[in-house]
């Protein structure tokens, strides 16, 4: 399922309070993009006992039960682990994983909130999630009676919305100071290929690990580790990033003319982090009008291409990566700033 209304992790917490405690509600989104975590969390805050069922590993009897007889008579008796005399917030993750058959035994559940002669107590909540089948996850198709049991939300990986997260959770400080600079490197779409990708889960995984190892961690256990978590570019651009942090050398110093770009060969990794940090700084900095350019904005323009003339001297396929189109064949860097280096610099505009 694909929407084109879409909620960050800040704005969710919200919409359930309100939407959950009255209605299911199934949470549709990426895999590591944290859908499972920000359930328990919203159970917490609640005071709610956070039950998780993970549809891929259910049958029909671990939900309704197994029969007994009572005076006489047979009735289902739901296992324990559901049947509770408290409130609590019932987690079906993975639930569009489950067989049709377990997703049929969800049906009096979410609608009629009954399992057999058991309800739930009042307060308690049912809140559903699943990856999407464009994401190459193991999802099935959910019937229309299903979908339409529910209310649902899209959510999306959100940078600010994870660094403030990060900043209070003992993220690794490399990890938060790299998405900062590369907020674009926090998610990847999956690739087709039994490959890793970058997630928030998958940088929480690395800085982890990081911990683990120690800032004295060498090259080759970072690149292990990096490539085990995260996709191949960015794994790259974080190895060449610790390089600019072991040695105080970043795009600021370059800036400022406190460091030159790097020229030695073996510091060609480190060339092209720098490379591609300046083209974020561009997009970030660079306003779409040129006329709203003020003049701190007009000296930084200056600079840039100055440094551009500098990168080319080394590497022009580097210099080129600062202004390139994207994989559309989009430019993202505003109009004006790109006529500017075709005139001050038709070494490059040749090559764009």
């Amino acid at each position: 399922m694909q929407a084109s209304v879409t909620v960050t992790p800040d704005q969710l917490p919200e919409l359930l309070l309100h939407v959950a405690v009255v209605r299911p509600v199934f949470l549709w989104g990426a895999p590591g993009i944290g859908k499972s975590s920000l359930v328990r969390t919203f159970a917490d805050s609640l005071g709610l006992d956070c039950v998780t069922l993970l549809g891929t590993q259910l049958a029909p009897e671990d939900l309704i039960g197994v029969p007994q007889i009572v005076d006489g008579r047979s009735r289902f008796a739901p296992p324990e682990l559901i049947a509770r005399a408290q409130p609590y917030c019932l987690f079906l993750d993975e639930l569009n994983a489950a067989s049709p058959e377990v997703q049929k035994s969800f049906y009096t559940l979410i609608l009629d909130r009954r399992i057999g002669s058991y309800e739930p107590p009042e307060g308690s909540v049912v809140i559903g999630a699943g990856n999407r089948a464009t994401d190459n996850a193991l999802a099935r198709p959910m019937a229309s009676a299903l979908v339409n049991r529910m209310v649902h939300l899209h959510l999306r990986a959100d940078v600010d919305d994870w660094l403030k997260w990060a900043a209070v959770n003992d993220i690794h400080p490399w990890v938060i100071r790299y998405l900062t600079q590369r907020p674009d490197h926090l998610w990847s779409a999956p690739p087709k290929t039994e490959a890793p990708f970058s997630t928030p889960r998958g940088w929480h995984m690395l800085s982890d690990a990081l911990y683990s190892c120690g800032d004295d961690i060498d090259d080759t256990t970072l690149n292990v580790l990096a490539t085990g978590t995260l996709t191949l570019g960015h794994a790259s651009g974080f190895r060449a990033f610790v390089k600019t942090v072991r040695h105080a050398f970043d795009l600021d110093a370059v800036f400022k003319g406190d460091a030159a770009w790097p020229r030695d060969p073996a510091d060609r990794d480190l060339l092209y982090f720098l490379a591609e940090t300046m083209r974020a700084r561009l997009v970030k900095e660079l306003p779409g009008d040129r006329e709203h350019t003020s003049a701190s904005v007009r000296r930084f323009v200056l600079r840039a291409k100055s440094l551009l003339v500098e990168l080319a001297e080394i590497s022009v396929e580097c210099a080129q990566l600062v202004i390139a189109s994207d994989a559309e064949g989009v430019p993202v860097l505003p109009s004006w700033f790109l006529i500017e280096v075709s005139r001050d610099l038709p070494r490059l505009a040749a090559r764009r």
